[in-house]
């Protein structure tokens, strides 16, 4: 079962549960089934499941809760909080300290995608303004050393290696102490892949750690392992001083229970999970936030993190103003499409979104809007100034075909997709006309009336989906700067 089917279930069970007429004990029992027989077909250890059913059964007495308190608000928090235990370790990852050098060693399965991730950390570490290397040990897989080299040579990242010396220990030794005489604030080693039954590449792994006293050990984990990662992630743990984990290849399409419940064998946090092949594939770990996500309940945080960093703050007051004019043209959606494009791949920020994440899931599409949004964007760059910034050209039955015409040839789109993006244009035009008048302040609050107004706009059915006009309007007091209240759907009333 892939990740995404294990938050359907579980998401699938917490409602079933909540749609009861009578909440007892075999509502319980039903909705722990269901989570437990999808947490064990995800591959998460057997054992771990089993304590998670006995924890959440501990701490749910339905006769000890008090008249008047939501015993179905009761049971998704106690779920939500248990699925977080789950992937929690407890402990506070580790931190480089800005100035000096800080040696991070990986460790790993073979085709755990270790030397992809090592440049991607990399590549992390220097968009924080941090120097960075990378150190290639592995000389027991061929072309080892060529891929490092390559990747860092993309990421634009120093590198050191060797074609002639075949022992790991020296070559990770004489790399880390090379970056160190350089000031080089991070120093990454990557290490040949290894499997437990392997005692001499187990051995040659603690010699580099003796070695190069790393300051972090990072054990690579991928999502597809299945069952046995409880089993190697103890090996490791057992051999070397396991800091942290980053698991590999969660992009939707692999189970991942057994990878993810590998924390609970390292006692170490997962730090960052790998989504995709790119540098930028490499996202950070909270566990609310992935549970969260898993849950189909977004990730506003994340998503308010990612419009700070791409959208620029002194556009936005002048767009509200004509939003709440009733004005929007097409070059304001093109400016939105830009902001959007920056922020990475639609359909994972669309998952950040409450609500919009089950959307997607309804309509089972893993097909990056992105791609549209490119076109469309292409084809308004062969608009001109005027048909960019007055629509009314749309209406003029003179002037219209012959208008479209030229912007397809101008474009290379064809005339079916130009007139599809007017229709889209159409769509967004009418609702902010409909949001004529609206009041929004510098904080995103807005009074009753525009709140009405605004739930006037929405489709019913997507309201619905994001938790009704109460919700709307936490959502757009996060986007104006303030707290994030909480975790939406299981907040205690």
């Amino acid at each position: 079962m892939v990740l995404a089917e294990l938050g359907n279930r579980i998401s699938n069970a917490l409602r079933q549960m909540a749609d009861r007429t009578v909440i007892d004990q075999q509502a319980l029992d039903d909705m722990l089934k269901e989570i437990c027989n999808a947490l064990v077909s995800s591959d998460v250890n057997v054992k771990l499941v089993m304590e998670l059913r006995k924890n959440i059964k501990d701490s749910v007495n339905l006769d000890e809760i008090a008249s008047g308190i939501n015993k179905r608000r009761v049971i998704q928090k106690v779920v939500f909080q248990e699925l977080c235990n789950l992937l929690d370790s407890g402990t506070k990852p580790w931190k480089p300290i800005k100035g000096k050098s800080n040696v991070i060693m990986f460790v790993g399965l073979q085709g755990s995608g270790k030397t992809t991730t090592v440049t991607k950390l990399a590549y992390h570490f220097k968009k924080k303004g941090f120097s960075t290397s990378l150190v290639c040990a592995d000389t027991f897989r061929a072309g080892a050393f060529d891929q490092l080299k390559q990747n860092a040579t993309k990421a634009k990242v120093p590198f050191y290696g060797s074609y002639t010396e075949a022992d790991p220990v020296r070559v990770a030794e004489e790399g880390v102490n090379q970056f160190k005489k350089e000031g080089t604030e991070i120093i990454i080693v990557d290490t040949s892949g290894r499997h437990k039954q392997e005692d001499a590449l187990f051995e040659e792994m603690a010699q580099i750690q003796e070695a190069v006293k790393p300051d972090n050990i990072i054990f690579v984990m991928d999502s597809s392992i299945g069952q046995s990662a409880h089993e190697q992630a103890t090996a490791f743990k057992s051999k070397v001083a396991v800091g942290s984990v980053i698991i590999t290849k969660v992009d939707g399409h692999s189970k991942g229970g057994g990878a993810l419940s590998a924390v609970a064998a390292t006692k170490s946090p997962i730090i960052f999970i790998g989504t995709g092949e790119h540098f930028d594939d490499l996202e950070p770990f909270v566990t609310k936030t992935f549970v969260s996500k898993l849950l189909g309940l977004g990730d506003v945080t994340g998503l308010i993190e990612k419009i700070k960093n791409v959208v620029p703050a002194d556009s936005q007051p002048d767009l509200i103003n004509r939003i709440s004019q009733g004005q929007f043209s097409l070059r304001d959606m093109y400016e939105q499409f830009q902001s959007i494009m920056k922020m990475g791949p639609l359909n994972k920020v669309m998952e950040m979104i409450p609500g919009f994440s089950n959307l997607l899931k309804q309509a089972g599409s893993n097909v990056d809007s992105s791609v549209k949004l490119k076109i469309y964007m292409t084809i308004m760059d062969s608009m001109t100034d005027e048909e960019l910034d007055d629509s009314r050209w749309l209406n003029d039955k003179n002037t219209r075909d012959s208008r479209v015409n030229r912007i397809a040839r101008g474009s290379g789109r064809s005339l079916r997709e130009v007139a599809e993006l007017l229709t889209q244009f159409k769509h967004f035009e009418k609702m902010m006309k409909k949001m004529k008048g609206m009041k929004i302040g510098k904080n995103g609050q807005m009074p009753s009336r525009s709140l009405n107004q605004m739930s006037n706009v929405i489709p019913p059915h997507l309201m619905k989906q994001l938790g009704g006009p109460g919700a709307m309007q936490n959502l757009l007091k996060n986007f104006g700067g303030g707290g994030f209240p909480g975790m939406g759907p299981f907040d205690s009333e």
